[in-house]
């Protein structure tokens, strides 16, 4: 079956490759052959790194694939008598890894295939940077050497140009600001696995968490570090996060800037006292949660989470940087005392991914990642989270591939990542692993079931690898799992532990990033405005009952002055009353006076007239009778 001239052309450039890097090799275990016998020594002893090797530059010392050299005749190794065999006779199954791990577009490499336990220094297993924003993850047991394997992907990504973050758990990831230091003993190692080894640092910007170490501090605010996350933090039920959220909607809605710690713990006594029937209409917040809440805030204050909180707050864009050189800038986190605190770091750093996710652009597939993010102690993020964490956990490494960002998760078992999440993991790099109980061995049965079928007996093959050595299979660029490769994995350049103290000051000195982010500011949040409001309201009160008390006494005066009055109505009418009765007396006595008088007057009248009738009555009898009886008139 033809193949295509392109992978043909790049297949021919690989072994032209290999050839000029075999042909470096016997030239130099040459040189250490003859400098051995001139000084009467055995061929095998350490012998002084003549310095023959040629220099294929930095690119080659940190994984990424030299320049394709002019093949020269080979030489033999006394040192690895093993290569010329490994040459002429390769298994079927190197030829699958062979061809497994070649690929178009830029690669990293990481290490040598083995086989049977040999290490085959012409078969180089390769990384394609180009789906390492499918994620990844590095496994094994303590001491197995996985903080070097990150170390060494670190350097490889920063030589081909990509910025990368990583968690300094142990404090020894600070050696990347200075060389390794070379010996003869590294050269003949890196030598017999294919590496032509050369010492470089890299540009490393050192950071803390909140200040609480060795670099720029990295803060965020309560309100962008969210309910979820929060009650995560806390360590809250179903029931208790979602009176978080509760009590951070309302702040949002009252626009009560949750800036520190000071803040949520005065947000959440507000609604529990003075403004507690603030959230009646839509269900309100138990005392007894907000309670367990407040606990638990001043809990995580006590073990110095409040430095983490507060302004400014860091702009995650400060991780995506290349030095002049075009080196990528590593972004090393120190993380100490992480065991104290599992739950706080880890979930801080998944902030920090949720808000890479926030702030970078879609760009789709590319040909390298725009960050790698590693992750070391997975399995803190996972213990005890919530469903709802979960679910944002996944939905943020199934879709951060889009903005070009890729994540290494490491741990010691694949099972330490929630099932969700290993299935978006495309790259395995497995250190070994032990079987010495029951749990152990059914560890590694489910780690063994992680992988694809291949004919290796991984069951066999992960607990007998040594420190540096892991069984790898990455997905190439159709999105395939390539062969599982049991892998020498290479040797950073930069030195493997703490940087001398000189290195860290100088980096410190050199910082682009301190002077913006080192000393904290205090702005006006939600404490010092629910004081004002509370004042306010304190005052109000107090004016109102002031009020009230003036309205209560003004109504005690009207209430006296309308009883004065109506006793003084009541008097009035009573006065009235005599006056009347009186007067009524006098006018019902005058009355009877006048009818006394006027009888008076009726019978001196009457008496008058009886006197006038009768002296008219004589009269008029003396007239009769005169004129009757004749007597004249006088």
């Amino acid at each position: 079956m033809s193949q295509d001239p392109e992978v043909l052309r790049l297949k021919a450039e690989a072994l032209e490759a290999e050839a000029a890097a075999a042909e470096a090799k016997a030239q130099a275990a040459k040189a250490r052959l003859q400098a051995a016998l001139a000084a009467g020594g055995n061929p095998a002893d350490e012998a002084p790194d003549t310095g023959d090797a040629p220099d294929t530059g930095d690119a080659a010392a940190n994984g990424v694939e030299p320049e394709p050299a002019e093949p020269e005749s080979l030489e033999p190794n006394p040192l690895e008598p093993e290569a010329l065999t490994e040459s002429a006779d390769v298994s079927e199954y190197e030829s699958q890894v062979r061809e497994g791990y070649t690929f178009e577009g830029p690669t990293m490499t990481i290490g040598a295939y083995m086989e049977d336990g040999v290490t085959k220094p012409d078969t180089h297993i390769r990384l394609p940077l180009g789906m390492l924003n499918r994620h990844g993850l590095i496994a094994g047991a303590t001491g197995t050497g996985k903080t070097r394997t990150l170390q060494l992907l670190a350097e490889g990504l920063s030589a081909a140009g990509v910025p990368c973050f990583v968690t300094d758990i142990k404090g020894d990831l600070t050696g990347l600001l200075e060389p390794g230091p070379a010996s003869d003993k590294l050269t003949e190692r890196t030598l017999a696995q294919g590496q032509d080894w050369q010492p470089q640092a890299f540009p490393t910007e050192l950071f803390a968490l909140g200040g609480l170490g060795n670099g720029t501090p990295i803060r965020t605010t309560v309100t962008d570090f969210g309910p979820i996350l929060m009650a995560k933090v806390l360590g809250l039920n179903d029931t208790q996060e979602s009176a978080l959220s509760l009590i951070f909607n309302w702040a949002d809605a009252n626009q009560l800037a949750l800036i520190d710690l000071t803040d949520l713990r005065a947000v959440i006594s507000y609604l529990t006292s003075e403004g507690k029937d603030e959230l009646k209409n839509i269900g309100g917040v138990a005392s007894s949660t907000a309670g367990v809440i407040l606990r638990n805030v001043a809990e995580l204050e006590a073990q110095g989470a409040g430095a983490f909180f507060g302004e400014p707050a860091f702009e995650v864009a400060e991780f995506i940087r290349t030095s002049a050189e075009g080196l990528g800038q590593i972004s090393a986190l120190e993380l100490p005392d992480v065991q104290s605190r599992p739950a706080l770091f880890s979930t801080f750093i998944m902030w920090l991914l949720a808000e890479l996710f926030q702030e970078l652009p879609e760009v789709g597939d590319v040909d390298k990642p725009k960050l790698v993010f590693f992750f070391d102690e997975a399995h803190l993020l996972f213990n005890d989270a919530s469903k709802e964490f979960l679910n944002q956990v996944v939905q943020t490494v199934r879709l951060i591939r889009s903005k070009g960002v890729g994540i290494i998760f490491i741990t010691q078992t694949p099972k330490d990542i929630p099932d969700d999440v290993l299935a978006q993991l495309g790259s395995k790099v497995q250190h070994a692993l032990r079987a010495h109980t029951p749990n152990e061995a059914k560890k590694l049965r489910e780690t063994v079931g992680t992988f694809p079928t291949s004919p290796l007996d991984l069951e066999e093959v992960l607990p007998s690898l040594g420190t540096g050595e892991a069984i790898v299979t990455v997905l190439d660029r159709k999105g395939r799992p390539t062969p599982v490769a049991p892998t020498k994995i290479w040797a950073p350049a930069a030195v493997m532990g703490p940087a001398s103290d000189q290195a860290i000051q100088q980096s410190l000195a050199n910082s682009q990033t301190l002077p913006r982010y080192k000393d904290a500011i205090d702005p006006e949040s939600a404490f010092e405005l629910l004081e004002q409001r509370m004042a306010e309201e304190e005052a109000a009160r107090i004016q109102a009952e002031k009020e009230a008390e003036a309205a209560e006494a003004a109504e005690k005066a009207a209430a006296v002055q309308k009883k004065e009055q109506e006793r003084l109505a009541k008097e009035l009418e009573k006065e009235i009353e005599r006056e009347r009765k009186a007067l009524q007396k006098e006018a019902e006595r005058r009355q009877r006076e006048a009818e006394k008088e006027a009888e008076r007057q009726r019978k001196r009248r009457e008496g008058t007239i009886d006197q006038i009738v009768r002296s008219a009555g004589r009269t008029l009898g003396r007239e009769i009778t005169r004129s009757i009886f004749g007597t004249r008139r006088r």
